[in-house]
């Protein structure tokens, strides 16, 4: 961004922050004040308790506070009325005391001391909480409540994903929302910032035992950055908050067609000044996969079929860990630090025989290839981050600083035998090597201040810089006389720097039965691609503007409806912009497109909601210049390669319907129905005109049985029926999964069985939806998986006055290239 437009930026915040702040400085002139002292069961001073203040007439709250270190609250500025003060502490009765008048003569108050009582309600010292549900539904987003589900036992985040509502994840790993692509993936509430095969490699290496809850939201609003033009997924790991030293230690172990392992370990040490924090995740997995590929290679003169089988066995090590400390300076200010990362290292060897023929079943000549491989990807990412209360009703300001870096190595061995049809050598075998080292470095900076305007309106403002810096490198050699040599034409080194400066303001104002809220984004882009062997560079410098709107009506106590409206962007993952060719196989390779441009997408729902259980949506979106990977044959190389290229439009049409039922006390049901129809279309692929579409839906249902209080089964299925992405056309996917969780010791110690494509129906069938092309891709995994998980908790329960803190930071790690 230039000085200018970042001035003009910055101008603009500081006069709307100016003009609402003299707004509420003429409106704020009273001097009432209530204040007093909160005590446990036993009269000492209760820190951090919630205290609200609520209007004596209907009790609904004016403002709240926490009690500070030697028990007293204080509420200031209040106008004339009558007030009650209510205390509120999870573990004790909630406690009231009033009533108390503000007016003139009489405009300060001391309440003395409130005792905390302890609620009958606990039981053998262990407090009785509803369980939250599955899947929640919350105004904004669809929360899944993962910490307890038994579904999550042993299964990587990639594998839950693939679980949830309207969510799907192909063979490769890319996560589709509703029937569109351009998911934005968050930890904890920061962007990934991870190419779609990082990213998969990221959550298959992250344990679904370390997950609190993830959170779909579809349309998202001008606070979180404007990528993503499918909505946002955000991965909630777990943050012990209990006072004192505890933790938990899980171990399992799995079978499907091989072995599978996993252990962690969780330790939280909280005091009043300090929380200190640390997890760590390990999982072993040997896995097996096979993919037969059938295809013609037409010509003017003549037809060549292809018949590919291939199989691969892999064993992969992961690991992933997270350490932070959270320093409360005083009740108002916290500093935290936090630093989290993943290891990911593995082999696996493929096994490609292709036959070959001018003729349907007969062969003329085959490869036989033997293809090892090693890799390992390693991410370290810290985060500096501030969090500032300012007053009781709201005003805050949070600030964060960010690094991230990723490495990642891959080392294939092509090792290829030409057999002729009586099954002898007839030309010399063809022995190459891939090497692709990449280094990713982010460095990532950003502060938010909220600020409530009156009881009724709450602005939103911020700023944020990143700098992006990647070095990708494609080594070719060709084994030469008992050698390897570099073979510097099939070669090259890719850079790439990206720095992007961003500014938003959101408003969001309450009326009667309405809710608006309206908000601006403006992002700028700078980016550099260099390809360094091939002399090709593409300097990129533009500037957006995203508006997002948001309204929400209450009909009735039973009846909401609701409109959205926002603008996302797409840009291209850095490894999809390097354009060396890497190879999968001899005649399978893909490559990549400097000059891919980034997609933006236009994006309107209308909601409907019946007692907040029942959910409709009907969306639509138009995506420009839409990124899609191309699956196509080239003719003269008799080979298949897959590009990422723009097509013209995609128009997204699609009907969400959501719907929790309590069959009875102790069975409920939740179920999810996406129907869509995406339509791409593009004036030139291949010399002709394209357009494709094809209605689609996806049905997820998720049923829990509770035997009594410790123990619940759960059995999951899911159904993608038929449909088209792009250029490909891709068959139906289904499958069921079952789940068992028995509870001992009070709950401290937790077993849990799960059983993952329980009928092994899982597998991908992918074909052209161009004409032009013949291929069937048929591929099928180790998906049957059965595991058993023992987990036990440790240390102290107690959470009087444990404080909620939500993270500021929102750092990022988004699109780096690996795989796994």
């Amino acid at each position: 961004m230039t000085p200018k437009n970042y001035s003009i930026l910055l101008l603009i915040l500081c006069a709307i922050t100016l003009s609402t702040a003299q707004l509420r400085a003429q409106t704020s002139t009273d001097t009432g004040e209530i204040s007093g002292k909160v005590l446990d069961e036993n009269q000492k001073a209760f820190p951090y308790a919630t205290v609200s203040l609520l209007n004596a007439k209907d009790s609904t709250a004016v403002k709240g506070t926490l009690s500070q270190d030697n028990g007293n609250y204080l509420f200031k500025d209040l106008k004339n009325g009558i007030y009650l003060i209510g205390v509120y502490v999870v573990g004790y009765k909630k406690t009231f005391k009033g009533p108390y008048t503000i007016v003139s003569g009489k405009m300060a108050h001391q309440t003395g001391s409130i005792q905390m009582a302890p609620d009958a309600k606990l039981l053998k010292g262990v407090e009785i909480v509803k369980q939250k549900p599955l899947i929640e539904r919350q105004v904004d987003k669809i929360v899944l409540n993962i910490e307890n589900s038994a579904l999550a036992t042993g299964n990587s985040a990639l594998e839950i994903l693939q679980k949830s509502p309207g969510v799907s994840v192909d063979k490769d790993g890319k996560i589709s929302l509703r029937g569109k692509q351009g998911v934005t993936i968050m930890l904890d509430g920061k962007p990934t910032y991870l190419s779609e095969e990082q990213l998969a490699n990221l959550l298959r290496s992250t344990e679904g035992s370390a997950i609190q809850s993830i959170e779909l939201i579809t349309n998202p609003s001008a606070k979180y950055d404007a990528a993503g033009n499918s909505g946002i997924i955000n991965i909630k790991l777990k943050k012990n908050r209990n006072y004192g030293t505890n933790g938990s230690i899980y171990g399992g172990a799995g079978m499907g067609k091989y072995y599978k392992a996993n252990a962690g370990l969780s330790l939280n040490h909280r005091e009043k000044k300090f929380n200190v924090y640390g997890n760590f995740d390990y999982g072993r997995n040997k896995r097996f996969n096979s993919t037969d590929i059938m295809r013609v290679n037409e010509t003017v003169k003549d037809k060549t079929y292809f018949n590919q089988t291939s199989s691969s066995i892999g064993s992969r090590n992961n690991s992933n860990y997270k350490a932070g400390i959270d320093y409360f300076i005083d009740d108002n200010n916290t500093l935290g630090f936090a630093t989290n990362g993943y290891n990911s290292n593995g082999e696996r060897t493929s096994n490609v025989l292709t036959l070959i023929g001018n003729q349907p079943l007969k062969t003329d000549s085959s490869v036989v290839a033997v293809n090892p491989s090693t890799y390992k990807y390693t991410g370290m990412a810290y985060n500096l981050n501030y969090k500032g209360t300012l007053d009781t009703l709201g005003q805050e300001i949070t600030a964060d600083a960010d690094f991230a870096q990723y490495k990642s190595r891959e080392e294939s061995d092509f090792n290829n035998v030409y057999l002729n049809a009586a099954g002898q050598s007839y030309k010399p075998d063809y022995i190459f090597t891939n090497s692709t080292p990449t280094n990713v470095k982010i460095y990532s900076g950003k502060v938010d201040y909220t600020y409530p305007i009156n009881k009724e309106t709450k602005l939103d403002l911020g700023l944020k810089s990143s700098f992006v810096k990647t070095d990708n490198s494609f080594i070719f050699q060709n084994f030469v006389n008992n050698n390897f040599v570099s073979d510097p034409a099939r070669s090259n080194q890719f850079l790439y720097d990206e720095n992007i400066n961003a500014a938003y303001a959101n408003m969001k104002r309450k009326f009667k039965t309405t809710t608006v809220q309206i908000g601006l984004r403006a992002e700028q882009t700078n980016s550099k691609g260099n390809s360094v062997t091939d002399q090709k560079v593409v300097n990129r410098h533009y500037f957006d503007l995203f508006p997002s709107l948001f309204v929400n009506q209450e009909l009735s106590k039973d009846h909401e409806v609701g409109f959205s409206y926002s603008r996302r962007i797409d840009r291209p993952d850095y490894s999809n912009l390097n354009p060396f060719v890497s190879y999968l196989d001899l005649y399978s390779y893909r490559f990549g497109n400097p000059f891919l441009k980034p997609q933006y997408t236009n994006s309107f729902e209308m909601s409907y909601s019946f007692k907040k259980t029942l959910n409709v949506s009907f969306g639509y979106s138009h995506t420009s210049d839409v990124m899609s990977d191309v699956l196509l044959t080239d003719t003269a190389k008799k080979t298949i390669f897959i590009s990422t290229q723009n097509l013209a439009t995609q128009d997204s049409y699609n009907m969400n319907a959501s719907y929790p039922v309590q069959i009875t006390k102790w069975w409920s049901s939740n179920n999810n129905l996406t129907v869509y129809y995406n339509k791409f279309k593009t004036p030139n692929l291949l010399g002709l005109p394209y357009e494709s579409g094809k209605l689609a839906f996806n049905l997820n249902t998720n049923q829990t049985i509770t035997l009594n209080p410790t123990t619940n089964i759960e059995w999951s299925g899911y159904y993608q029926s038929k449909q088209v992405y792009g250029t490909l056309l891709i068959n139906a996917q289904y499958g069921i999964d079952l789940g068992f969780s028995k509870s001992f010791m009070d709950k401290k110690l937790n077993l849990k069985f799960a059983a993952n494509d329980i009928f092994k129906l899982q597998k991908s069938v992918i074909t052209s939806a161009l004409p032009s092309q013949n291929y069937v891709v048929n591929e099928r995994w180790e998906s049957q998986v059965f595991r058993l998980t023992c987990t036990y908790r440790f240390g102290s329960s107690s959470i009087k006055g444990a404080r909620e803190r939500s993270g500021g930071s929102e750092s990022e790690s988004r699109r780096v290239k690996s795989g796994g």
